[in-house]
């Protein structure tokens, strides 16, 4: 099963990610980046992580927007998959990149101070 799941996750990516830059007019939702795809074990819920270039205001206009398009991504990408049920879609905002920023900021001022 987890080679089928990890198979149907990366699938999931690349897919939404082309229909997000290919056929998605939102113009909300701005340079996005997908980071990972998880899909639980019953393949009925697939968590999309997310990144945008910006800030705070962009994300969240890009969260929203996002989330309108649901319907329409999760429709496209089931007529580009050969699965029988295709997964909800949850959008999440990945904070994993900002917090790594972060981090590695103080790290520098340490050293620097030293």
């Amino acid at each position: 099963m987890s080679m089928k799941k990890d198979r149907i996750e990366a699938i999931i990516q690349k897919e939404v990610s082309s229909i997000i830059q290919m056929e998605l007019k939102d113009p909300k939702i701005g340079f996005i980046t997908i980071t990972d795809v998880t899909v639980t074990n019953d393949l009925s819920i697939a968590k999309i992580y997310v990144t945008f270039l910006g800030q705070q205001p962009r994300i969240d206009a890009g969260m929203k927007a996002l989330e309108r398009s649901k319907g329409f991504i999760r429709s496209t990408l089931a007529n580009r998959m050969t699965i029988r049920k295709v997964p909800q879609l949850i959008f999440i905002y990945d904070e994993s990149l900002e917090k790594g920023n972060r981090i590695e900021r103080i790290i520098k001022e340490m050293h620097k101070d030293s």
